[in-house]
């Protein structure tokens, strides 16, 4: 199903996801069509519009919500800065996140001129995180933004329980935890998906949840996100998260990403939390590994030498793909549905 596992141990989907033979046929298909047909006409639009809803509602099913709920987006860090844009934040407001945040997150929570509180967590063990992220809440906080998997250690944060504690509006960054492990949306605000990494879809494709769309102001109109406009400009949006969608997706990129969704088995959840404590069982007879027991699909460890980056790199030669996170000494490998034990052996081998 994935070609890519035939030469590489791959375990690197929490950057980019592997590519299934039936999601590149679709592209592939589809590119035929546009070269052979062209792409433009009624019909042409038709089934792009088609194909847009049919993906809104698959990506609205992995998050448990309805589909008039999520927008179609480009990636994680465009959702972000949908969200954190439209709430027209500033000086007098705060926004808490965390240390172990993407760039992809905290640029657009840097762009919003609000006040940014950082809680320290990443070297401290999972359990306190709770605890660390509710100390950094003022009168003044306006959001919290977190990952729900932190890209970094792996951890599963507590966005939940955070939620029903403080009430405040929240923004999760789903990078790492979409198609990777259960996600209930259902009772937070915003919910960012990127398509590409553990649902294997092709780049750039992702989704935004909003719980009320109708709150957020459209701070970054599309063509995509009204129904009707006027030479000044002024528009009526689209209903419910769809005001919200970003550009041009193109069609074949749409059909790659219907076909990956497709693919993904019903055991999946199951068999990647296996593979990772598996992985993590491994990795500890020999290395410091950063991620504890029971979260998520990424698995981090300390790199005892000095370069983590080539590390990875020499691991890539010998086939095996696995990532380094700048500034830390620590390697990560990416556990999916797909991961074999062979893989495992292969990764402690070649480190």
């Amino acid at each position: 199903m994935y070609p890519v596992l035939e030469r590489i141990a791959y375990l690197n989907a929490g950057s980019v996801g592997p590519l299934a033979q039936v999601t590149v046929d679709a592209i592939v298909e589809g590119r035929r069509r546009d070269l052979e047909e062209g792409r433009s006409g009624r019909p042409y639009l038709d089934a792009m519009f088609a194909a847009r809803e049919r993906i809104r509602g698959a990506l609205a099913a992995e998050l448990g919500v309805p589909p008039e709920n999520v927008a179609l987006t480009r990636s994680t860090g465009e959702g972000c800065n949908v969200v954190v844009a439209g709430l027209r934040l500033g000086p007098a407001d705060e926004i808490v996140t965390t240390d172990v945040e993407h760039f992809g997150l905290l640029g657009a929570v840097h762009a919003s001129g609000a006040r940014v509180r950082v809680a320290a967590i990443r070297v401290r063990p999972a359990g306190e995180a709770f605890d660390a992220i509710l100390a950094g809440i003022t009168p003044r906080t306006r959001l919290l933004a977190l990952s729900h998997v932190a890209w970094t250690s792996g951890h599963v944060l507590p966005i939940h329980e955070l939620k029903a504690e403080t009430g405040l509006p929240m923004l999760v960054d789903g990078a790492q935890s979409v198609g990777a492990i259960p996600v209930a949306a259902a009772g937070l605000d915003w919910y960012t998906i990127s398509a590409q990494k553990w649902l294997c879809g092709p780049e750039p494709t992702g989704a935004l949840y909003a719980a009320d769309p109708e709150a957020l102001a459209i701070a970054q109109p599309t063509y995509f996100s009204q129904r009707a406009y006027k030479p000044d400009g002024s528009f009526t949006p689209k209903d419910g998260a769809a005001r919200f969608d970003s550009g041009w997706i193109d069609p074949p990129s749409l059909a790659g990403l219907e076909a990956a969704l497709a693919v993904h088995p019903p055991w999946r959840f199951e068999r990647a939390a296996e593979m990772a404590a598996r992985c993590r069982a491994l990795l500890a007879e020999r290395f410091d590994v950063v991620t504890e027991p029971g979260h998520a699909t990424l698995v981090s460890f300390r790199w005892p030498g000095d370069d983590a980056a080539e590390a990875a790199g020499r691991a890539l030669e010998r086939r095996v793909a696995i990532r380094d996170l700048p500034g830390t000494r620590w390697l990560r490998a990416s556990c999916g549905y797909w991961t074999s034990d062979e893989d495992l052996e292969r990764l402690l081998t070649c480190l």
